[in-house]
């Protein structure tokens, strides 16, 4: 996202990299993971195609071993990502998002009933987590009994997880799962029974492997 004239343009300029992978007789694919904003793929031209992916299905047995029993979105884009993914005869569906109150925006829940709930925030990224976590004190006010977390692709700049640990001003989940897409962010993340990282190792096998 470009806010101020001379930053760059990432997508866009990872898309014109990637757009010169060479071809094989045949269009080149490019594996991606829980795209954040779906219409980048259209930034790929010439003989290289976005195929994309989720890393969801890597989530489910721990939720099932969690015995999670809702699942909520924090805006409605995500739950329209999302949501088809979870088997809603099993799973509440719990869809966030923000109102605004006066000169703020406050984060409620629209869709969905948490109360004594075991949920957890499905999102494809966090950053900062500042939704992430006023989605969850949402729940939690209306009775939620757990609240977790998943993100596909954990970003965290400058440590922003350290607020999300044990003892954090943002320490409200049971579990905070995250995948090891940015392995340089995992490595960090301390095992004090927060985080959870799943590996999506075997999946990724297995996605190149179909084709």
């Amino acid at each position: 996202r470009v806010t101020t004239e001379g930053e760059i343009a990432t997508a866009n300029t990872y898309a014109q990299l990637f757009s010169c992978l060479p071809s094989c007789g045949r269009p080149t694919r490019l594996v991606v993971y829980d795209l954040h904003t779906l219409q980048n793929r259209f930034y790929l031209h010439g003989s290289t195609i976005a195929s994309l992916h989720s890393t969801v299905p890597c989530l489910l047995p721990h939720l099932e071993a969690a015995r999670v029993d809702a699942v909520a979105f924090p805006d409605d884009g995500a739950a329209k990502r999302f949501k088809h993914m979870f088997d809603a005869s099993k799973y509440e569906i719990i869809v966030c998002g923000k109102l605004r109150d006066g000169d703020a925006r406050v984060v409620t829940v629209q869709d969905g009933d948490p109360s004594e709930k075991n949920v957890v925030i499905v999102d494809d990224l966090v950053q900062t987590g500042g939704t992430l976590y006023e989605c969850g004190a949402a729940l939690q006010r209306l009775g939620a009994a757990r609240v977790s977390a998943f993100v596909a692709h954990a970003v965290f700049p400058r440590e922003a997880w350290r607020r999300f640990c044990r003892g954090g001003d943002r320490a409200i989940f049971d579990t905070f799962y995250v995948t090891n897409s940015i392995p340089t962010t995992t490595s960090k993340l301390p095992g004090d029974g927060v985080f959870e990282i799943i590996d999506i190792t075997d999946r990724v096998i297995e996605d190149l492997h179909s084709f």
